[in-house]
């Protein structure tokens, strides 16, 4: 793959307007990369940032999208639904489309955000869709790295913002025992550009973390986000049975917003999501430089900041 100076190349991007993919953004044009990125509906111009109209089930967005890009990252796709047809539309389908318009545009280099999930694929129809859009991608016959993050966590995150704010109330609800991995959002996003420009990531799947052998345990983490506001945090192991309780009622009452469905309780009770050490990426290439610790303690100070711990 013939490499040229970062000021020079352009970044297709999906997801550019989440959680990951915002920081993403920030992170690629700090380091000269000319950013497109999809989005749906208008949003104000920002300086390096190429706005395209458009989804993942757009064809006419995923060519404008991709043509003359240097490389894709794509990282846009469901966490939550309500079905496996509609996990399967936009994880799987949606990677496929953007696929044929990376092809059309003669893009070669595609990076692929999946989940630590597509390693179970048996667990839950998220897992399950995740897993499909790898094996899309490596039939791609572009050159392509996917990545499998763990937990992801840092400012801006709505999703292991809960944990902080059981945290700050002092009494955390976690599944059963189990022990997973966590990383940053800021290396996440330093991984990404790490193999966007580096021709032996092909081909490879990679999965990083915030460098804690064997992971965390929950209690284990629960404490330490306690530490992050100054408190004693209690914890409170929640039975499988009660965790499918509570995702009934929150479908009643948030409907098609809830966010504890019964696909994510069978992936959040299962006990090892620990990255596999072999398919962690070479220290040449790259390394976590966030301690945990550090980071859930400037992530807290951020959400304070902003209001949300109110």
């Amino acid at each position: 793959m013939k490499r040229k100076s970062r000021r020079n190349r352009t970044l297709a991007v999906t997801g550019g307007t989440g959680f990951v993919g915002s920081h993403l953004l920030r992170a690629a044009r700090s380091e000269g990369y000319e950013i497109r990125a999809l989005t749906r509906g208008w949003r104000p111009p920002e300086e390096g940032i190429d706005w395209v109209d458009g989804a993942l089930d757009r064809d006419d967005s995923l060519a404008k999208l991709c043509e003359s890009a240097d490389a894709i990252v794509h990282i846009a796709g469901l966490i939550n639904a309500s079905s496996r047809a509609a996990f399967d539309a936009v994880n799987v389908g949606g990677t496929a489309n953007l696929i044929d318009a990376a092809r059309g545009a003669g893009v070669r280099r595609f990076v692929h955000i999946s989940s630590l999930a597509a390693r179970e694929p048996e667990l839950s129809d998220y897992g399950r869709s995740k897993a499909r859009s790898e094996l899309v991608v490596a039939a791609s016959g572009l050159d392509w790295t996917i990545i499998r993050p763990p937990a992801v966590y840092g400012p801006g995150d709505r999703e292991t913002f809960e944990l902080f704010k059981m945290a700050r109330r002092g009494l955390v609800a976690l599944p059963p025992r189990g022990r997973f991995s966590v990383i940053h959002v800021e290396d996440l996003c330093r991984l990404i550009l790490a193999v966007v420009d580096e021709p032996d990531t092909i081909g490879e799947t990679y999965e990083p973390d915030d460098g804690v052998a064997n992971g965390w345990e929950h209690r284990h983490f629960a404490r330490t986000l306690g530490r992050a506001f100054g408190r004693r945090t209690a914890t409170v192991a929640m039975p499988r049975v009660v965790m499918h309780g509570a995702s009934h009622v929150d479908r009643l009452v948030r409907r098609d917003k809830a966010r504890l469905t019964p696909d994510r309780v069978r992936y959040f009770c299962h006990p090892d999501w620990v990255i596999t050490a072999e398919h962690r990426p070479p220290e040449r290439l790259w390394n976590p430089q966030i301690r945990t610790p550090t980071g859930l303690k400037q992530t807290a100070e951020w959400y304070a900041a902003q209001g949300w711990l109110k």
